[in-house]
């Protein structure tokens, strides 16, 4: 550990493990594993799990408080723990913690089929169109990529979703490292279930990266 981390940790306390990626890249099969690992995660249920995430979505909805200049003097209780951020919330993470970002990286194709076919499942419909949400999207892996680089609050690491369903034993013991190394890696493999990939590009590019 650098001695800026060091410092940080002595200043700042424990780390809070943030689950981060797009909507729809995996970030609650994240959660999960992190739960049966023995990690202790924050979730308050308030959104039921339903068709499009039968084992449950394991958020919290204040959350969306902090793009709205909500107080985020809770997020000190949550260290040590893990809590699910979409991409978006990134930016407005306060400084004066720490954080261990486990970033899930997912096709742009398919985290919109997802999208589209949650959406169906609610008998909802997007006001924004297909091309304009990939742009979006691909706006906020960018501004992501960015904050997770250069802001000294923020370790991060990448994990490609296809490779969690298809390699979920080396995901897992990656992903347990990178925290610490305590937790089941047994345990957190077990959780993936395969069956629930429903969207499945033909063909992922090299560039979302393997662990």
């Amino acid at each position: 550990m650098s001695l800026q981390r060091v410092y940080r940790r002595l200043r700042y306390g424990r780390p809070i493990i943030v689950v981060c990626g797009l909507p729809r890249s995996g970030t609650s099969m994240m959660m999960q594993m992190l739960e049966a690992g023995g990690l202790p995660i924050l979730s308050d249920d308030a959104r039921k799990a339903d068709e499009s995430n039968p084992e449950g979505y394991r958020e919290m909805e204040r959350v969306k408080e902090l793009a709205r200049g909500g107080d985020a003097s809770w997020l000190r209780e949550v260290r040590g723990r893990a809590i699910k951020i979409i991409a978006y919330y990134l930016p407005y993470l306060p400084s004066d913690l720490n954080y261990r970002v486990v970033f899930l990286q997912r096709d742009l194709t398919e985290v919109l089929a997802s999208q589209g076919r949650m959406l169906a499942a609610r008998g909802e419909t997007s006001d924004t169109d297909d091309e304009r949400l990939q742009g979006l999207f691909s706006d906020h892996l960018t501004e992501a990529s960015r904050l997770l680089s250069e802001r000294s609050c923020f370790e991060s690491i990448e994990v490609p979703y296809r490779q969690s369903i298809e390699d979920p034993e080396r995901v897992a013991a990656t992903v347990a490292g990178f925290l610490g190394g305590r937790l089941d890696v047994g345990a957190m493999a077990a959780t993936v279930k395969p069956d629930l990939y429903r969207n499945r590009a033909t063909h992922i590019p090299g560039a979302q990266g393997r662990i």
